[in-house]
């Protein structure tokens, strides 16, 4: 069963097929199992593989107790009978020079098994909508190596902005990325 759109309780931003809503105790062990896979892994810069045990409780810790700058969401599709834990998206607030509004970086990681099925284009399309720390500007930064990723980004209105390098934990290398922008209205 696919609604148009589910309703989001407080705290929670609706997206299409699923919400997103802040991270939970309870969300450890699928992170742990999703982040574990090393194609998740490889497409980020900071989880490492192997996921070592106990990571993903310390994150989801310091996600419920806010001591992470930004915010930090679990794609939930439950309510529409797809899994409790599709991906994880996050707002990382960037240092702002004084009259130019907030700035955030957007990073997502999607589960494997819902590649290609629009679910991260839905859920950085419902962040953008709700603008939940009030930016004027977001940024990301995605691996040369992962165009599906891109694609997330250019689809939502994002902007090519230039090439870089960023580490990756996983691949213990410094790897070519593509940085975008989106100025949000």
């Amino acid at each position: 069963m696919v609604l148009d759109m589910i309703p989001a309780a407080e705290g929670q931003i609706a997206a299409g097929r699923f919400v997103l809503r802040p991270v939970r105790a309870s969300d450890a062990g699928l992170i742990a199992h999703h982040a574990g896979d090393r194609r998740v892994a490889e497409a980020t810069q900071n989880i490492p593989h192997p996921f070592p045990p106990g990571a993903a409780e310390a994150y989801v810790a310091r996600a419920m107790k806010h001591e992470r700058p930004g915010s930090v969401w679990v794609l939930d599709g439950a309510l529409t009978g797809l899994s409790e834990l599709l991906g994880v998206i996050s707002l990382k607030p960037m240092e702002v020079k004084a009259g130019q509004g907030g700035q955030s970086e957007v990073a997502y990681w999607v589960a494997p098994a819902f590649w290609n099925t629009g679910i991260a284009s839905e859920a950085v399309r419902a962040l953008i909508a709700a603008n939940p720390l009030g930016d004027r500007t977001y940024f990301a930064e995605v691996f040369q190596d992962n165009p599906g990723s891109a694609r997330v980004l250019v689809n939502n209105g994002f902007q090519y902005l230039g090439d870089a390098e960023a580490f990756s934990v996983a691949r213990n290398a410094v790897v070519p990325t593509w940085t975008y922008i989106r100025k949000l209205g």
